[in-house]
């Protein structure tokens, strides 16, 4: 390699040489200067400092240099040190401070010491620790320094100990639960009351005080040490206190006045007494981090430099030592060796095919296939595919994908997509299987590779994939289009089929540059969450491409982009247009939305950018960097769906999982439920579970060690409850009659089972439960055999009411928790507006696969158990029997009318909510009403328009649920008009047009949803009934009268709902 001294294209580094323990700034140390140019890469440096040590005679063991497992090359940043990890990062793109001396060159101070063999004691138990809560073993699978695992894990540490050093630890330890939303009407009136609550602190005192819901917790705080001072009782006044609502893991912190606070609002709507505990901070759980991290890498790691830098022009064969995978103008294609498979299925096919896709996100760009040949244990061909694609053209993130497919009778199958790089919709889903194939074929075994892997090196030479069975209909889907976007292969390599093939050697590693040229991105990354240089500049300087318009100009590009603001949610029609295999057009739109300011994106446009029709690096930046600004209420909102989009991220190292990672870690709110959500993902997804293990894991080596016990405890009354669950299935299996000596043999299991004393609900961590109550727990009777459980509730002056659970083993529970959360997401909707419609989302989380806890609602009953009290099964058909019970709850008359208002309201949200999602299977059952009123539905087992029949007829016709008894209650007789029944469909109204000004959010929700493999929620034609139930395609005063004519259709049909609930209460029917 030739370097020239003193041009401005090379770089000095000195190396001093440690030993393994220390990491001193200032010490007397050998050290060599090497000088070489700007274009090299690690590994060079590494040969020449070993050349310069052997010269010198100055270290022990020179050549251990070369190799990264003996030696790493540190750097000090700040307080910090990195290391640069990657071999074939070019040394121009670290991130490393520079300085200048007496030469002409870039001087940069680093260390090179041994690498410290094997792991200590606490490594091994923080790793079992970790083990257990995430529920997978990533130590097994990783092996490769630079293998995307280990890789991944390396890089996350950076942004995770940023995030540390800028956490509030106070806020993080006392976040409290706050709304934006205006003071719902029925609350309106206590802003010109003062609002009664006592304050308790430890055993010393109690005292109540009248304050103005627009105080702030700094006054309570105020109020309680002036009454401690006259009252002389002694605390330390110079500790930081903070208020905890008593009984609950809740606090009243901030600067947000009384009203915003979720517990005080509950609290008035309840009518119920608020006390706070006042709880010095130092008492709260230690949130520090106890684990040892991994240590920090370079932030450019496995981004390379310029093309310019990396291009074969007037460079002599000593100069090159990669190559630009932008030189590389011939076609793409893999030699087909063969495959084989230990042990042949049960029904064998006569002959196969192997088809070849390039995938890009969920679309085939390019497909070739095999020619067919007879199936066995191996199979060889040996057969070059070629695809119309060239190597420079493959984005960062696209995938090699083999099929092994079924032959349709004896008919060849080898033709090529008509329109290679075209991109198009593929409709194939691990989910709808019906002929999902070409003509009669069917797909056996599939999986796949990416291109262009986590460092954007290209893939060479040989590989034995393990593939996945595609699951038949009777096995069910694991999830939404896994054959497009996993790039897992099959852990079960003993039992599984294996593919060899070939791809194109190169006499360098072939790389993907991150601009055209190296003056295109310059300086240091602006923040941790987007530390790749390569996006931190979209502004390129290359040649104007004429492929966006006629005049290929960028001042076109740069006007088109200021008059589009206005039209911002057009954006994401605008890139599905895109021709992702044309680099300069690709060029064109990054520098466009290099422009785009973030903020101007709806939050519906940035989500829409999430899902799998955007798998380009540079627009899914974009749409997180719109996300940054959401607080945390939104975030929590959206948070089902986030964790779901992970999926589509071509690497598991990706700008959304940062972002994800640094929100759980910064809000004990938002961690609670991302680590159940991902841990479910981890247990119930095979195709993505090393993702969501690493991802899991990057946020629980920050979380600290008070939210590790809490989850601790969580996953351990979970397993025990889900071993108590199975034995009880085992036991009883399908029988829904259970024996009297069932609730006996539960608690029986119960007590002998390794429940912790106390935990915190995981569908609400605001409630902790002590000891389970073994006389009130039981074994409900049906399929699954859920089981219900009651726990002591901690001490609190207010409620001594045993918490209420639901946990089932057996069951799918995301369908339901996609329903709650929508209902929160629409609830939210028409509480901007100042609409309170009362709904219940009660809790329900899945915490496994098939596993999860639903919420008990205490002071409710079922209308059928309402049906029953008040004349059997008959009483189905009594209009007046849900109007007598509420009467027999609220025998004040004054009570009575509010009683009959929150009816009206929640009758309304419930009847817009479920005709707007589709829900399904509505039966007296699983519709449930309140005390006070309040209705609301349970079970949400069918929705967007999948109904449940008997004997081959649908059972249910009415649109909603909207029956004779409900309209007595609101004084509709016989086709009479009633001011209760004016308001109700006034209430509908409005409701139904602010979800639908809306409705874009909601197909939005749902389709990520996708994702997840619901079965009634598996392909983008299942957006479709939402589409038209909120009428999308007509006008405001016409989607008005829609929906009051589907009222209008309910009354007349009500009459065939109540004969569905009277045979569901005669012969059972579920």
């Amino acid at each position: 390699m030739r370097t020239q001294g003193g041009s401005a294209n090379n770089l000095k580094f000195i190396c001093e040489f440690r030993p393994d323990e220390d990491n001193s700034v200032n010490g007397d140390f050998e050290s060599v200067t090497v000088i070489l140019p700007a274009q090299c890469s690690i590994s060079q440096l590494r040969l020449r400092i070993c050349m310069k040590a052997q010269e010198q005679n100055c270290h022990p063991d020179p050549f251990a240099i070369l190799d990264p497992e003996k030696y790493i090359l540190l750097y000090a940043r700040g307080d910090d040190w990195y290391e640069a990890h990657d071999d074939c990062q070019i040394i121009r793109t670290l991130d490393i401070p520079w300085s200048h001396d007496d030469s002409p060159c870039l001087v940069a101070h680093i260390v090179a010491k041994p690498l410290v063999a094997g792991d200590s004691e606490q490594k091994k138990n923080q790793q079992e620790c970790l083990t257990y809560l995430i529920g997978h073993d990533l130590d097994n699978e990783a092996s490769d320094r630079l293998g995307e695992l280990t890789f991944t894990r390396r890089k996350l540490a950076s942004p995770r100990r940023l995030e540390l050093r800028n956490r509030d630890k106070v806020l993080y330890a006392t976040e409290p639960w706050v709304t934006q939303a205006p003071i719902p009407n029925e609350l309106e009136e206590w802003l010109n009351r003062k609002l009664c609550l006592t304050l308790h602190y430890m055993s010393k005192i109690s005292f109540s005080i009248q304050v103005d819901l627009k105080a702030t917790p700094d006054v309570l705080l105020e109020v309680f040490r002036r009454v401690m001072a006259d009252q002389r009782v002694e605390y330390n006044s110079s500790e930081e206190l903070v208020l905890k609502v008593s009984g609950r893991e809740e606090f009243l912190s901030g600067e947000n006045c009384l009203c915003d606070f979720l517990w005080v609002r509950q609290c008035l709507k309840a009518n119920q007494d608020l006390h706070l505990s006042v709880v010095p901070v130092s008492q709260l759980a230690a949130d520090t981090v106890r684990f040892v991290d991994w240590p920090l890498v370079d932030g450019f790691s496995g981004q390379f430099s310029s093309h310019d830098d990396l291009s074969l022009l007037g460079k002599d064969l000593d100069d090159i030592f990669m190559i630009s995978l932008w030189d590389c103008n011939r076609k793409f294609r893999v030699k087909l060796l063969g495959f084989d498979i230990p042990q042949l299925p049960n029904k064998p096919p006569q002959s196969v095919y192997v088809e070849a896709s390039i995938l890009y996100g969920g679309k085939v760009l390019c497909s070739v296939s095999s020619l067919p040949k007879l199936f066995g244990d191996e199979v060889l061909w040996n057969e070059w595919l070629e695809f119309d694609i060239l190597l420079r053209d493959l984005p960062r993130g696209v995938k090699l994908s083999f099929t092994i497919n079924t032959c349709a009778s004896d008919v060849s199958p080898t033709t090529k997509d008509p329109k290679p790089g075209l991109s198009r919709d593929s409709k194939v889903s691990l989910n709808k299987h019906t002929d999902t194939q070409k003509g009669k074929t069917k797909i056996l075994y599939f999986v796949n590779l990416l291109l262009i892997d986590h460092r954007s090196v290209l893939s060479q030479g040989p590989y034995t994939l393990h593939m996945w069975s595609y699951p038949d209909l009777e096995d069910g889907a694991i999830t939404y289009q896994a054959d497009k976007l996993s790039s897992a292969t099959n852990p079960h390599i003993d039992e599984s089929m294996a593919i060899s093939f070939l791809l194109d050697r190169y006499s360098f590693p072939v790389v993907l540059p991150n601009t055209f040229s190296h003056n295109d991105g310059s300086g240091s990354p602006t923040s941790d969450l987007f530390p790749d240089k390569s996006t931190s500049s979209t502004q390129c300087t290359s040649p104007i491409t004429d492929s966006l318009s006629p005049h290929g100009k960028r001042d076109y590009l740069k006007r088109f982009r200021e008059e589009s603001v206005q039209y911002g949610s057009n954006l994401p029609h605008f890139l599905r247009n895109i021709n992702w295999l044309d680099r300069r057009v690709v060029e064109d739109v990054h520098w466009l939305l290099g422009l785009w300011d973030p903020g101007e994106l709806d939050v519906h446009v940035a989500l829409e950018l999430l899902s799998m029709d955007f798998p380009d690096e540079i627009v899914r930046k974009l749409a997180v960097r719109r996300l940054e600004s959401l607080p945390n209420d939104d975030v929590l909102k959206y948070l089902l769906q986030l964790v779901q989009t992970l999926k589509v991220e071509p690497y598991h190292d990706s700008f959304l999982a940062r972002y994800l990672i640094q929100r759980a870690l910064r809000s004990k709110r938002i961690g609670h439920f991302f680590f159940w959500y991902v841990r479910s993902e981890v247990a119930g997804c095979p195709y993505f579970r090393q993702r969501m293990a690493v991802i899991l894991e990057a946020y629980l080596l920050g979380c600290g060690q008070a939210m590790i016990n809490i989850f601790t405890q969580q996953v351990q009354a979970v397993e025990a409850l889900q071993e108590v669950a199975m034995i009880i299935k085992r036991l009883y299996p399908d029988k829904t009659d259970l024996p009297s000596s069932a609730p006996l043999k539960l608690q029986e299991l119960l007590r002998s089972s390794n429940l912790p004393n106390e935990f915190l609900l995981p569908f609400d961590p605001r409630i902790k439960v002590g000891t389970i109550l073994l006389d009130k727990c039981k074994v409900m009777a049906s399929k699954k055999k859920p089981l219900w459980l009651e726990f002591s509730p901690m001490p609190s002056p207010t409620s001594s009411t045993p918490v209420g659970i639901i946990f089932k083993e057996g069951d799918d529970l995301r369908q339901d928790m996609l329903v709650i959360q929508t209902l929160v997401v629409m609830e939210s909707i028409w509480q901007e507006q100042s609409l309170d419609l009362n709904l219940i989302p009660y809790g329900c989380i899945s915490t496994g696969h098939n596993i999860g806890m639903i919420e008990i609602v205490r002071n409710a009953a079922t209308i059928a158990a309402v049906q029953r009290s008040h004349g059997g099964t008959t009483a189905a058909f009594r209009n007046d029997a849900l109007f007598e019970w509420l009467r027999s709850k609220c025998p004040l008359q004054e009570i009575h009318y509010k009683t009959v208002e929150r009816f009206v309201k929640s009758c309304a949200g419930y009847c817009v909510a479920t005709y707007v999602l589709g829900i399904g299977d509505r039966h007296n059952d699983n519709i449930m009403i309140t005390d006070q009123g309040n209705l609301f539905h349970i079970d949400f087992g069918h929705i967007l328009g999948n109904r449940k029949h008997f004997l081959g007829v649908s059972r249910e016709r009415a649109p909603f649920v909207l029956t004779p008894d409900f309209l007595y209650v609101m004084g509709r007789l016989r086709g009479r008009n009633s001011l209760y029944f004016q308001r109700f469909r006034d209430t509908c109204s409005q409701a139904y047009l602010l979800l639908r000004s809306h409705s874009r959010l909601l197909v939005t929700l749902f389709s990520l949803m996708l994702l997840t493999g619901i079965p009634e929620l598996s392909a983008a034609e299942d957006m479709r009934y939402l589409r038209e139930a909120l009428q999308e395609d007509q006008t405001e005063a016409e989607a008005k009268e829609h929906f009051l004519q589907r009222i209008a259709e309910c009354e007349q049909l009500g009459w065939t709902v109540q004969a569905n609930w009277w045979i569901h209460m005669v012969a059972g029917i579920r």
